[in-house]
Parts: C-alpha cells; sequence; structure tokens
C-alpha cells in the first residue's frame, strides 16, 4: 500500500496544479491530432530536410513511411561526461537504418561544468545555461519533422534544460540516454582531505592538483554523487531512461549495447503502433512525486530544490519546498554516497543499484507504481538490471552491431550496506532535504551529510558578498570562531545564483577545528557539498528586498535543520526600521555575462525554481 504520507502529498499537488495541468495536456492533445509532421511539407522544406542525407536515408525520408528520430547532442570533448556522446548519434542512426528507420542530428545544446567555472566569474552563467538548453532543444525540434527524440545529456544544468526544452513537444516519445560515470580514481576521503589540507596551506598546489587529477581522470561523469549522478537517478525513477541504464560506465559492451536497445524499444512502439509513450504521459504528477522520493531517498544534490520544481513547472505540475519537505520526513535514507558517505556511484551500481533502490522504495509504498515509463506501465521492469546477452551471436567486436542485452532480477539483498539499504534498515528514517522557515525567510538544507551533532548551530553572523571575502577572511585568521556566514547577494536576479562550493574547504576545515559554523545564502552550493549545515536557496534574495539584507555583522542566527527553523534573533521593530545593505552594483560584464542581462531582469526566485520564462502560463 502506498504511505499515507505520499498519498496525501499527491493528491494536493494534483488539487492545486488542476489548472495548468489541463492547459498543458489541452495543447499536447491537439499536437497529437495534427497529420504526420512531414507530410504537410511542401517539396522545398523536404529538400532541405535530407539535403545533406545519404541515398538511402532520401528514399526513405521522400516515402515518408518509417520514424524519422531527431537526435539532441550535448556532446563536446572537454568535458569528460559528455564526451562518450561523440559516438552516439553514428550507433542511432545505424540502429535506426536497421527498422528501415532515420535518425538526424535535430541540433546541439551548450554543456557547461560547474566544476570548472567553481569560483570563477563564468559561474554567474551556469544556471541561467539550463534555460538557454530548454530553448535550444526548442529551436532543435522546431523543424517539426520528427517521430522521436533522443535527449543525450548527462550534467547539471543540461538534463533539467532538455526536459523542460523536450516537454514543449510532449506528443512525441523522448527518451533519455545516459553516457555512465567514469571509473572510480582515488577515494572521495582523500579527496576531501588533500582539498582541505590546501585550503590550510599545508600541501602544494601541485599535490591538490594531482589528487584531483587521479578523481577526475577519464570519460564519464564525475563520481561523487552531486547533480550530474542526481540528474541520472531522475531521469530512471521517472521513467525516462532505460531499467537500469544510469550507472554502466562508458566505452563498454553493456553501454552501447544499452543505447542501441534504446533505439530499438522506441522503433518497436513506432512501428508496431505508430506511436510510442508520449511524454506527456509519462511526466505525470505521480512521476514527479516518485522523483522527489528518489532524491530524498538518495541524498541527492540541493539544485533539485530548484531544477525539479522547475521541470514539473514546465508539465504543468505545480510542487513546492513544503512538499519536499512534508515527504522527507517519511522518505527513509537508503544510500551513503559521497558526499553524504565515502562510496561512489560505481559501489552503489555495484551494490545493486537503481533497481535495487526502486524495488525497495516501490514495495515500501513510496513509489507510485501506476505510471508509466518509455517501456510501458508500472515499475516492474524498474526492479531488473541489464546484463549482456551471452546466449547471443551479437557481440561489439564483430561488424553486427552492438551486444544484445536481457534483464535480470536484481539481488534480495543489497551486496553492500554500507552503501545501499533495503527499507526495512534504513541509514536513516527521514530524507535527505529540510525546509527551514523563519524571519530570514524560507531556505533548503541538505541534512544526509551533516552529522546530527552540527544540524543546530547558534552563533552571531558574519556578513560577506561573496565567497572570496570569505576566503580573504580565514586566510587572514579573522574566522577562529563559532560564526554563521552569510554570503548575501548571490540569487539569481543578483548574480545568476552561482555555486559557492569553495566555501566547502574552509567551512570544513573550520568545524574539524572545533568551531561551530553554519552557512546562510540565497546563493547556492555544489551538488557535493553537505559536510557542513547550509541554509542554501534564501528566499526572497537580498536584491529582492530580503531580510537577509538587513543582517548586521554580530547579529545571533539560529540555524535548526531538525525544527526546520532560521531564526535572526533581532526583533520585528528593530527590523523594520534596519535598511538593505547592498554592495555596489557588481560588474556584470565580461565573460558573456553581459549577454544574460535580460535573465537576470525576468528570473523568477529559487522557491519558483528560477526560471527565466513562463513555463507555468
Amino acid at each position: 500500500m502506498l504511505h499515507p504520507r505520499i498519498q496525501e502529498v499527491t493528491e494536493r499537488v494534483i488539487e492545486r496544479s488542476k489548472a495548468t495541468r489541463q492547459a498543458y495536456l489541452a495543447r499536447i492533445q491537439q499536437a497529437k491530432k495534427q497529420t504526420r509532421v512531414r507530410a504537410g511539407l511542401g517539396c522545398g522544406n523536404l529538400a532541405h530536410v535530407m539535403a545533406a542525407c545519404s541515398s538511402s536515408d532520401k528514399a526513405r525520408l521522400k516515402e515518408d513511411e518509417q520514424p524519422n528520430l531527431a537526435i539532441i547532442n550535448s556532446y563536446n570533448d572537454m568535458l569528460s561526461a559528455h564526451e562518450p556522446y561523440k559516438e552516439y548519434p553514428d550507433l542511432i542512426k545505424a540502429v535506426a537504418n536497421k527498422f528501415d528507420a532515420t535518425a538526424q542530428v535535430a541540433g546541439g545544446v551548450p554543456a557547461m561544468c560547474d566544476g570548472v567555472t567553481q569560483g570563477r566569474d563564468g559561474m554567474e552563467l551556469s544556471l541561467f545555461s539550463r534555460d538557454v538548453i530548454a530553448m535550444s532543444t526548442a529551436v532543435a525540434l522546431s523543424h517539426d519533422v520528427f517521430d522521436g527524440v533522443f535527449c543525450l545529456g548527462v550534467c547539471d544544468k543540461i538534463v533539467p534544460g532538455l526536459l523542460i526544452g523536450a516537454l514543449s513537444f510532449g506528443h512525441l516519445p523522448i527518451y533519455f540516454l545516459p553516457a555512465g560515470p567514469m571509473q572510480s580514481g582515488i577515494p572521495n576521503k582523500e579527496k576531501a582531505r588533500v582539498r582541505q589540507k590546501f585550503a590550510q596551506g599545508l600541501v602544494s598546489r601541485e599535490e591538490l592538483l594531482e589528487a584531483e587529477s587521479a578523481s577526475y581522470h577519464s570519460a564519464g561523469t564525475c563520481t561523487f554523487y552531486g547533480t550530474a549522478n542526481s540528474n541520472q537517478m531522475l531521469m530512471e525513477i521517472m521513467g525516462l531512461h532505460l531499467p537500469g541504464s544510469s550507472f554502466i560506465n562508458p566505452y563498454t559492451e553493456l553501454r552501447d549495447g544499452l543505447t542501441a536497445s534504446a533505439v530499438e524499444t522506441m522503433l518497436t512502439q513506432l512501428l508496431d503502433g505508430k506511436s510510442g509513450n508520449a511524454l506527456a504521459d509519462i511526466v505525470s504528477e505521480k512521476t514527479v512525486i516518485n522523483g522527489l522520493v528518489g532524491l530524498l531517498s538518495t541524498g541527492g544534490s540541493t539544485n533539485h530544490a530548484i531544477h525539479l520544481v522547475a521541470m514539473a513547472k514546465a508539465a504543468g505540475v505545480q510542487i513546492t519546498w513544503k512538499d519536499m519537505a512534508d515527504l522527507s520526513e517519511v522518505v527513509p535514507l537508503l544510500t551513503r554516497i559521497y558526499p553524504n558517505g565515502h562510496a561512489d556511484v560505481n559501489h552503489f551500481q555495484a551494490a545493486g543499484g537503481m533497481g535495487f533502490l526502486m524495488r525497495e522504495l516501490r514495495d515500501g509504498g513510496f513509489l507510485h507504481n501506476d505510471v508509466k515509463t518509455i517501456v510501458g506501465e508500472g515499475l516492474d521492469a524498474y526492479t531488473m538490471e541489464p546484463l549482456l546477452d551471452i546466449n547471443s551471436n551479437v557481440i561489439v567486436s564483430d561488424n553486427q552491431g552492438p551486444a544484445k542485452v536481457k534483464w535480470v532480477p536484481v539481488p534480495e539483498n543489497s551486496l553492500d550496506e554500507e552503501v545501499l539499504r533495503p527499507v526495512a534498515n534504513p541509514f536513516n528514517k527521514q530524507g535527505g532535504l529540510q525546509l527551514l522557515n523563519g524571519n530570514l525567510g524560507k531556505a533548503v538544507i541538505k541534512v544526509s551529510a551533516v552529522q546530527e551533532q552540527h544540524q543546530t548551530v547558534t552563533a552571531p553572523a558574519k556578513v560577506f558578498s561573496s565567497q572570496g571575502e570569505l576566503q580573504e577572511a580565514f586566510a587572514a585568521g579573522k574566522l577562529n570562531q563559532d560564526f554563521i556566514a552569510v554570503i548575501k547577494e548571490q540569487g539569481p536576479k543578483a548574480k545568476g545564483m552561482p555555486e559557492l562550493h569553495k566555501l566547502t574547504p574552509v567551512m570544513a576545515t573550520l568545524q574539524d577545528q572545533g568551531f561551530k559554523v553554519a552557512i546562510v545564502t540565497d546563493g547556492r552550493m555544489s551538488g557535493a557539498s553537505g559536510k557542513v549545515p547550509a541554509a542554501i536557496h534564501l528566499a526572497p534574495e537580498a536584491v529582492e528586498g530580503g531580510a537577509i539584507a538587513k543582517v548586521h555583522e554580530g547579529d545571533l542566527i539560529t540555524l535548526n535543520a531538525p525544527k526546520g527553523e532560521l531564526v535572526l534573533h533581532v526583533s520585528d521593530e528593530e527590523m523594520a526600521q534596519r535598511e538593505l545593505q547592498l554592495s555596489p552594483q557588481s560588474q556584470t560584464f565580461g565573460t558573456g555575462r553581459e549577454l544574460f542581462s535580460g535573465f537576470r531582469h525576468v528570473v523568477s526566485s529559487a522557491d519558483q525554481g528560477a526560471c527565466s520564462f513562463g513555463i507555468e502560463e
């Protein structure tokens, strides 16, 4: 039976979303009624579509009998997570041709890396890149000549942007194809140790680079459980990946076999019924709740407190941070993956992976089973894991194509309960995210990686307008005390809400030295952060008149994660008399930032998804 809290939150989301969801589905229904798109093309239009195609593909497109599939690709060869996508289009096209169908790269989307831009001006473009990706996806599909779509993306803003854009074409079957994580490098605990040593000046930059390079060392996603791998978990638990495909390493027979199997699955659906499982039918209120449960049960990235709100809105579904917090009270924490533990996603996969996780959550009453996925009805298929079919005569090394894949039940028990546990024996009876409320506004905190004794802090404020200011104060020895770091003017309207990940080594060092410390900010922290209590995404932000802009140096603040409280110990009367303390307008040009001024003017608050366009309309 479904847990009562899951049912309660789902019902109120359905009720709250009634008007916007109906409006969205009405648009999709209208699109479904239209004739086959290529049938309405003039000769000149069609000639442009197939001008660069092979003679055989031209013949197929002229006949207009077989499906034509779009590929939206985030490939670039600078970023490890997206480098494997270079080979995907050729593989997709080869499989399509076996079905007498066609596939075309409809367009590319940018894929920037927060790991490269941490602490730099370019980070101010990061969040807005999600909306650029959504619009780029729409531009690519606006040619309106496709019967199905494959979205190739992995990392932080890329997957949310792809899904937001794809939902405008929700009448089509749209699959997400993962690239998989890189092989494990040095242990995450060792990487964190070297970072903290560098922050203290105890190791050289050369030693730091050696440790970082031993961690980020090959093609694939970073192996910690940040936003990129949280994306992959979400796409699978929401039924947009093939079962068990999220965490298979790149350049393996199984990885290629799964990609080929996804193409075969879509084409079989299209050819058998002349339609696949439409994206709009898959992404529903219940699917979104399943995504939230997955996020909470795995201690996923806090960035999804923003992204999931925006993705849901694109489907006409209205969710709030309170929904997340109410679910977090009952959803058990079933994984320990860095930064919530020492293992990485490869260890999680080996212990049982997504199949074990989804079976436990479903059987425990935490997932809706009456949902559609890209492979059909319900979640039974997602309690299985893929293996190479050794009885197949088709192997990668010959010229017949990728290996065949079969699905088998996941192990009955977790193979490592230090990484992955059953519902009956969770790491914590509550999920990994918490909503904080108080006279400073509302914020979210990731508690899955914060030890219990650090989850409540009362201390005087130290106020900064950038993470660089805090780093300078630390280097000068001015932070050797209990304090709460207040970093303001980092919200969507101020600076595009850059991640403040460089705070982590500094604050973690102070915490390890015995000081009671915490962070309060209207900016973001990295999906890999969590050791130090951090009230983030604070709304309203400073430049919108938020109370964070009225905090004075030395004001007493309480952050109480267990009680969901964020309190500035200043009377309402005094707060009413205080003026906003904002620094002079910061530089907003260079590194392309001037091109995004329009985004900063219209972006919604963090709790509304930090959207630059009215996707909820």
